[in-house]
């Protein structure tokens, strides 16, 4: 019966196209009517005569998803269920207990909960590892089953059942829920006597108004002189928030962004709408691979306006816009309408999705196609892919040992053990851990199965087994063994070696286990390469001065030395 009733529905979508009248559609409709047929009798035939019993719902999403995948990576389809994900990328709210979650083995355990919210006020640390929820067990259940059971209407009361390093006995946590609003200005605070810093994760709703806050409390409470405004790693958000942060450091009637789409519909430009809460403060803006979209339109357009000196790396060149369009059941389609161009006329998109390659991947902008813009002062630019800093500073790459003993989760669990031993640290900005300390850390880790191949490692062992299969291994045993043994990493070596990056980041995530995020970003800036440029910048005025006027020389000079 279910079926036939599908059945029934399909044909009569079908008819209903048809019925349109072909005299009056044109060849494109034509095409899309005729691919929707195909799309209907191959759905059909497929879902009657399969030797196995299928899921309509399953088919039709993979098909919907498959089919989005070929434009670009924003276009997507969002199911009803995955309807309050989607509110809490824009809005940055949803009801909860105000932590994230990962699995690790056969369990899901608390990763980072949020300061100030039910999982921290109830006492819930990260590594507490979730058994029951209500008295359901969790184990071998997946993420979003546990993270669809924490989440809830706010008020709605739970009891969480933990295993905690250390304890003897699991524990019952009572929680409550309530309205989770991650903040958008996780940090702001003076680097130095003169000097504020701002730091910004994301452009969820009212991330302009928690700037304007954080700008306010600088100048009126701390007499700042120069503002430091980081945008390293986000990925961005809400267009008109971008917007209302440029705002705040230029005057009214300034154009930030335009949009430009197929429908007409989708072009707009959006001006500032009011007095500037300060248009002198000298400012620079931090950015890095990770700083896409809304990060972009603020970097480039202050940028463009020469309002602000940009420091660090090329941003990630993400210049398309998307717009949510309701569908059937309560889904929506988040779907690309536009791209955006920032006050010199540029776009920072850097991939071009409309034209890729035979073999489906895209390309990135060709030199030959990149072209010259001007700042409001003169200055040159360039359009190609994301925005380029005024000051390049490119920040060390991290150790394969560092970055194994990061993913393993090496550094977190024994950030567990620490703070079951330890029940208070100094303050965040001066923490760090002892060579004791650090010496029981290594012993942890040899104490683990911990293994991991270096790049090179892999790449010998890929050589190894090319030269077996072409038979010239024999030929240059003795060379192969040398060079093995030449390549071979040693655990307790690199962990000497490497020690000071190792050291960083595991104090890190020690801080965040008392001080959460707020200690983990201070711990962070105590040893800040671009952070330390940009303090540099702004301590020589006449520098900024020389940036403004487009004195390429002085650039050219200043970024020698990085």
């Amino acid at each position: 019966m279910k079926k036939k009733k599908r059945n029934i529905f399909f044909g009569g979508l079908i008819i209903i196209l048809l019925s349109v009248g072909f005299t009056t559609l044109k060849n494109k409709d034509l095409e899309l009517v005729k691919n929707l047929d195909i799309y209907y009798t191959l759905f059909r035939e497929l879902n009657m005569f399969y030797v196995d019993e299928t899921d309509p719902e399953e088919l039709v999403t993979t098909s919907i998803n498959a089919m989005l995948s070929s434009l670009d990576p924003y276009t997507t389809y969002i199911p009803e269920s995955n309807m309050d994900d989607f509110k809490f990328q824009t809005t940055g709210e949803y009801g909860g207990i105000g932590s994230l979650i990962r699995r690790s083995g056969d369990h899901v355990i608390i990763a980072d909960p949020y300061e100030g919210f039910p999982a921290s006020k109830a006492g819930l640390r990260a590594g507490d590892v979730i058994l029951k929820v209500d008295g359901n067990s969790a184990e071998k259940q997946g993420i979003e089953s546990i993270s669809d059971k924490l989440k809830g209407k706010p008020g709605t009361k739970l009891v969480l059942t933990i295993e905690r390093y250390g304890d003897q006995e699991p524990r019952d946590f009572t929680l409550v829920r309530e309205k989770i609003s991650i903040r958008n200005v996780p940090y702001f605070g003076m680097i130095d006597h003169y000097t504020g810093y701002i730091r910004l994760s994301s452009f969820t709703t009212g991330a302009g108004k928690e700037v304007e806050t954080a700008l306010k409390e600088l100048k009126i409470n701390h007499d700042m002189k120069s503002l430091v405004l980081d945008l390293r790693s986000n990925p961005g958000g809400l267009l008109i928030e971008a917007v209302r942060i440029c705002n705040l450091f230029v005057d009214r009637n300034e154009l930030i962004v335009k949009t430009k789409g197929k429908v007409k519909q989708w072009d707009s430009e959006y001006v500032t709408q009011k007095e500037p809460v300060d248009k002198e403060i000298p400012l620079v803006v931090m950015i890095n691979r990770g700083s896409a979209s809304a990060s972009e339109i603020v970097a480039g357009a202050l940028q463009d306006l020469d309002r602000a000196v940009i420091v660090g790396r090329r941003t990630f060149g993400k210049g398309l816009v998307q717009t949510s369009r309701p569908l059937k059941y309560n889904a929506q389609l988040k779907v690309t309408t536009a791209k955006y161009y920032i006050p010199s006329g540029r776009c920072i998109q850097a991939l071009d999705y409309s034209n890729r390659n035979e073999d489906g991947s895209v390309g990135i902008i060709p030199d030959s196609l990149i072209s010259e813009y001007k700042t409001k002062n003169g200055r040159l630019v360039y359009d190609g892919g994301g925005i380029q800093p005024d000051f390049e500073v490119i920040p060390e790459m991290l150790s394969e040992i560092t970055l194994q003993l990061f993913t393993q989760n090496f550094l977190f669990d024994f950030a567990t053990r620490y703070r079951s031993a330890h029940e208070e640290i100094d303050a965040p900005e001066t923490f760090s851990i002892s060579n004791d300390e650090y010496a029981s850390f290594k012993a942890f880790v040899e104490n683990q199965d911990f293994e991991f191949k270096t790049a090179s490692e892999k790449a010998f062992y890929d050589l190894v087994k090319t030269a077996k299969k072409e038979k010239y291994f024999k030929l240059a045993g003795d060379e192969f063994s040398s060079l093995e043994q030449k390549l071979s990493h040693n655990n307790l070596k690199d962990l000497e070696t490497f020690q000071n990056e190792i050291r960083q980041i595991l104090t890190e995530e020690i801080v965040n286990r008392y001080y959460f995020q707020t200690g983990r970003i201070l711990s962070q800036i105590q040893e800040d390469k671009q952070l330390d440029k940009a303090r540099e910048i702004l301590n020589e005025p006449a520098l900024v001065k020389e940036v403004f006027v487009g004195n390429q020389g002085a650039l050219a000079n200043a970024k020698a030395g990085f």
